[in-house]
């Protein structure tokens, strides 16, 4: 005799209806897809676009708010930071003030392939705001922010 409990099947109809977290990774996915389509003339995924974006500021920043911005930790950082290097787009430096630091810095090649993926980056983004209800998909980044 076994005392398996079986979950009706209405109840997985429910929850691939309802369930936020799945929603919003399938979006997440074809997002991240159609981003890599577009931008794969520039040479970048959709994450290196946002991590060198994330690395566009007046001064390099530390590895830290980078990290958290993009929401990952410092070691999936370094992993998503080394072919960037390789293509010599970013560079990793000693931080002055705390030696044990590091800064991140964008290339002027760097610079370059952004400002080539910038256009791609904006005319996708018209595409897919296009494809959405009048106002809704600044309201999608809100509530989107807000959960994150």
């Amino acid at each position: 005799m076994s005392n398996l409990i079986e979950i009706p099947f209405s109840t997985t109809l429910m929850v691939r209806d309802t369930c936020l977290c799945l929603h919003v990774q399938r979006a997440a996915r074809a997002l991240a897809r159609l981003f890599d389509d577009a931008l794969r003339p520039a040479g970048l995924t959709n994450g290196q676009f946002s991590l060198m974006m994330s690395l566009n500021r007046p001064e390099p920043p530390p590895m830290g708010p980078v990290a958290a911005l993009l929401a990952m930790d410092q070691t999936t950082l370094t992993a998503a930071l080394k072919p960037l290097q390789r293509k010599g787009w970013v560079t990793v430096m000693e931080n002055p003030r705390d030696r044990r630091g590091r800064l991140l810095c964008l290339t002027p090649e760097g610079k370059s392939v952004l400002a080539k993926a910038l256009p791609i980056w904006k005319s996708t983004h018209a595409m897919i705001d296009g494809k959405l209800p009048d106002g809704s998909a600044e309201r999608l980044r809100q509530d989107l922010q807000a959960l994150s």
